[in-house]
């Protein structure tokens, strides 16, 4: 039976066109301050926690701001005040902040709320949208669920209690320090002709000095779902949400 979700895919190089759509749309709305470091990095975040990326290369923020700025050149009604002129508030916070009218919010990759585990290969993918519901004998529920950055005939049912969840949050620089052995971690686990996120234990972490690129500490993880160990940066770890 063919996979739904294939765990090998081909390897694309540059912006997928979701991705393209929504830096133009930022752009236009919230003109030049879209340009700023800190905004880049937080669209970048935002990509790579998309299962639209999954299978090609991480998205580096300085990739997005060179979009932006090369786009920005080709929109002369672009400026910074078009923000205040459109009546827009400037975004000073992360994607996703309560800032954002809440009409933005459905069906926007930048503001996902759930994730589910996919039963093809694991791994976990944001949840776009959930479909219909059932009842199962055992007394358990299920939700069919669409994922973000695929189409209506890679929908699941997946169970809502071991396979849903609130969506896990990108680690701060500030924040590897409230890291230890032992804690449970979504891991952004990259291969040659895959990049996917799975659940890992921390097994052994390595304290280094930070610098101006932020943490530079080395974290050992064991994946739970093939018992695989890999030294990874912070930056391909994630939050699991807590209750």
């Amino acid at each position: 039976m063919e996979r739904l979700r294939p765990r090998h895919r081909e390897v694309h190089i540059g912006f997928t066109k979701a991705e393209t759509q929504k830096m133009e749309r930022l752009l236009r709305e919230l003109g030049e301050q879209v340009l700023e470091r800190q905004f880049c990095q937080n669209i970048a975040k935002c990509f790579n926690r998309s299962a639209g990326r999954a299978g090609k290369p991480i998205v580096k923020w300085t990739e997005v701001q060179s979009w932006l700025q090369n786009r920005a050149q080709e929109l002369p009604n672009v400026s910074k005040n078009i923000s205040e002129q459109q009546g827009i508030r400037p975004l000073n916070k992360a994607l996703g902040s309560s800032e954002i009218p809440k009409e933005e919010k459905t069906g926007n990759i930048s503001e996902l709320e759930f994730e589910a585990r996919s039963s093809k290969d694991g791994a976990w993918y944001d949840v776009e949208s959930f479909l219909a519901h059932r009842s199962l004998s055992s007394g358990e529920t299920e939700v069919r669920v669409r994922f973000v950055g695929f189409g209506a005939e890679e929908d699941e049912w997946v169970n809502v209690k071991r396979a849903v969840r609130e969506r896990s949050v990108p680690l701060e620089h500030s924040e590897c320090q409230n890291l230890k052995v032992g804690d449970l971690v979504l891991c952004f686990q990259e291969r040659r002709d895959q990049a996917i996120y799975y659940d890992a234990h921390i097994i052994e972490i390595q304290r280094k000095m930070h610098d101006i690129r932020g943490c530079r500490c080395l974290f050992s993880i064991r994946y739970n779902h093939d018992n695989i160990e890999e030294r990874v940066r912070l930056r391909r770890l994630c939050r699991r949400p807590t209750h």
